[in-house]
This record gives C-alpha cells, sequence and structure tokens, in this order.
C-alpha cells in the first residue's frame, strides 16, 4: 500500500486548503493509496523526527511526501537522509535566512496555539539545510511563478537536477492546487508520466 505523508508548512496545520483536498481526492479517487498528515511541532527537530518515525515504519520505495512550504524544506531534507521521493511545493529552500524576521510571537492560523519563535528554531533549521543535493532524482518541484514570498528561480536553481513543473501565475498558496492533483497521485506510483 502506497503512502502519501503531507507536511504542511510555517503556522499551518492538516486542516490547511491543500491538506484537506489531497486527502478528499485521494479518499476518492484511488483506494490504494493511505494519506496522512499530522500537525507538526513548530519545533523543527521534533516535526522531522515525528515525519522520520512514520517513514521508518513502511516500506521507503512506498512512500512520498508531500511537503509545502517549510514542510518542502523538511521533505527535501528526509528525502536525503533516508531515500523516499518527494513532492516539493513551493518549498523554502533557506528557513533559517527566510524566517529571520518571525522571531518573536508567533500564532497558528490554524490550531490558534501561540508560541515564541526563537533563534533555537533557526539554528535547527540551519541544521537540517543540505547546501549540495545528493538525490535529486527523487525529489519533483512544483513552483508556482507567481509566489509572494518565495522566489521560483531560486528553486530552481537549487534543484536543477531534479524534475519539475513551473504553474505560471498563481500564488504561495497554491490557489489553484486542485488542477495539479493528479500530477502528484501519478508520482505516487512513479515517475511523473506529464512532466
Amino acid at each position: 500500500m502506497k503512502l502519501i505523508i503531507y507536511a504542511h508548512g510555517f503556522n499551518s496545520s492538516s486542516s490547511s486548503y491543500k491538506a484537506r483536498l489531497l486527502a478528499k481526492l485521494i479518499r476518492e479517487q484511488d483506494s490504494k493509496v493511505n494519506f496522512w498528515c499530522p500537525n507538526l511541532s513548530h519545533w523543527p527537530k521534533e516535526a522531522v523526527a515525528v515525519l522520520s518515525h512514520k517513514i521508518k515504519t513502511c516500506c521507503i520505495n512506498d512512500v512520498v511526501i508531500v511537503g509545502s512550504s517549510l514542510g518542502g524544506f523538511y521533505a527535501t531534507h528526509l528525502s536525503e537522509k533516508l531515500g523516499c521521493r518527494s513532492i516539493l511545493i513551493n518549498p523554502a529552500i533557506t528557513p533559517h535566512i527566510g524566517l529571520l524576521n518571525y522571531v518573536g510571537l508567533q500564532k497558528n492560523l490554524y490550531t490558534q496555539e501561540e508560541y515564541e519563535f526563537t533563534n533555537q528554531h533557526l539554528n535547527q533549521l540551519e541544521a537540517m539545510y543540505i547546501p549540495e543535493l545528493k538525490n535529486p532524482e527523487k525529489l519533483f518541484l512544483m513552483h508556482t511563478t507567481g509566489d509572494e514570498l518565495l522566489d521560483w528561480r531560486v528553486a530552481v536553481k537549487y534543484y536543477r537536477a531534479s524534475k519539475r513543473l513551473l504553474v505560471s501565475g498563481s500564488d504561495h498558496g497554491f490557489s489553484n492546487f486542485e488542477d495539479y492533483v493528479d500530477i502528484i497521485l501519478s508520482h505516487v506510483g512513479g515517475a511523473p508520466s506529464s512532466v
């Protein structure tokens, strides 16, 4: 049985638009795929530990992580460390730099949990950063060119040896995500045939 793990982004949760849509469409379209989307800790080490534990309970070839934004950073890290495949949606590449301005009090948009985002969070993220990918063939980049938070050109350069799909326009939240779910589902069975 194949398993799709959805790793949500910064201050997001399993209730996000993309997570709910993906879960719904998998239930409706593919009975041979399981879906799992935990609410990840705001602590990077804890978030990655939860994901890693789940992956290690499965056959590595049956697991695909779909990571959005910060979840894409986690997915990249886990693919490099564990060898599973990942689909990266508008992924953060250097969140230890990109989230510098977020140090201070934070509130999760979905759970309403309040917490202090600190330099320790940034240090944990920096420790997970992989400057040069060793297994780019395990990664599939999906990036919108209209992303207002993350530059798609930076992602294309970083994932230059990976398969990719650039979506013209849209936004960081990937508001037309529904139109591309079939590509994700095809990737679960192997390399995506439509790119």
